[in-house]
């Protein structure tokens, strides 16, 4: 059943590309299928079928083809014949400025992709934050947070604990060394990530409450099946406070490439009027 629910489907997808199909031309093969004056021939839906079908699901899915082909062909005949001339120019008008849109967005795209500069500096954002910091609002809580994952047979299980605990410099080095025993981790890491990042990171805290989770704590034990997780939140900051530079930097870095890219489009705009007034390609009157 699955498989005729996908011949179906695919049917219903390559019947769309059959309306793109280039105007009639003189062909020395035979067509597989006739519409008045058109014609579709086996080369025309020869890359639309899937390799590795059966002969009779061959056969199934080439009749859906031309049939989706000969019903789209006769609606576009019909509709010809009965549009009125007034509507059949307003699809003439909008079906030319999509042609041009195409063409421009596309010549666009490329001079921007040759021309545009896509180093953004860390200066260049940390200014743009600094004179807009007040547009970088928190939507949710931030925090900090570190924490270790190993399994329930880890041996140094006390040790670890006492040293995850711990604010001497030593007892964090000790940990530094010991990663390869760890399934998962995250230390001196000052990353500021949403409370979601927090749950999806480690299972058990799924089903924990936001109240329990957002407060500062210098450790945290949960386990389940998989293993035991320790975890300490570090820092935590409210809704709606300024976001932290490191938090926002990459949306920054995005807004700056638009503006780049805007101004990119204006000076070249500005160029193509210039150029052609002067080589007298364009006047008004």
């Amino acid at each position: 059943m699955k498989k005729y629910i996908f011949l179906i489907v695919l049917i219903s997808i390559v019947s769309c590309d059959l309306v793109s199909l280039k105007k009639e031309k003189t062909r020395e093969d035979k067509p597989i299928a006739t519409v008045y004056n058109k014609h579709l021939y086996e080369n025309d839906i020869k890359g639309l079928l899937p390799k590795n079908l059966s002969k009779k699901d061959s056969l199934v899915l080439v009749k859906g083809i031309i049939n989706s082909w000969a019903k789209q062909e006769l609606l576009y005949i019909k509709a010809e014949e009965n549009i009125s001339e007034v509507n059949s120019e307003q699809i003439e008008g909008l079906v030319n400025d999509y042609k041009k849109s195409l063409y421009i967005n596309g010549y666009k795209e490329r001079l921007i992709k040759q021309q545009l500069d896509t180093v953004v500096g860390e200066e260049e954002i940390a200014s743009y934050y600094e004179e807009n910091k007040e547009n970088f609002k928190t939507n949710e809580e931030l925090l900090q947070f570190e924490y270790i994952n190993f399994g329930k047979k880890f041996l140094d299980k006390k040790e670890t604990i006492a040293q995850f605990k711990s604010e001497k410099e030593e007892d964090k080095i000790d940990l530094e060394r010991h990663l390869l025993n760890f399934k998962s981790y995250r230390l001196q890491d000052s990353t500021w990530v949403t409370f979601d990042y927090l749950k999806k990171k480690i299972p058990p805290f799924r089903n924990e409450s936001k109240e329990n989770l957002l407060k500062i704590s210098k450790f945290i034990q949960k386990e389940d099946t998989l293993g035991v997780y320790l975890v300490a939140v570090k820092n935590i900051l409210p809704k709606n406070a300024t976001a932290p530079l490191s938090y926002v930097s990459p949306r920054i870095k995005q807004i700056i490439l638009h503006k780049r890219k805007l101004e990119l489009i204006r000076d070249i705009e500005k160029t193509l009027i210039n150029d052609a007034i002067q080589n007298k390609n364009f006047k008004e009157y």
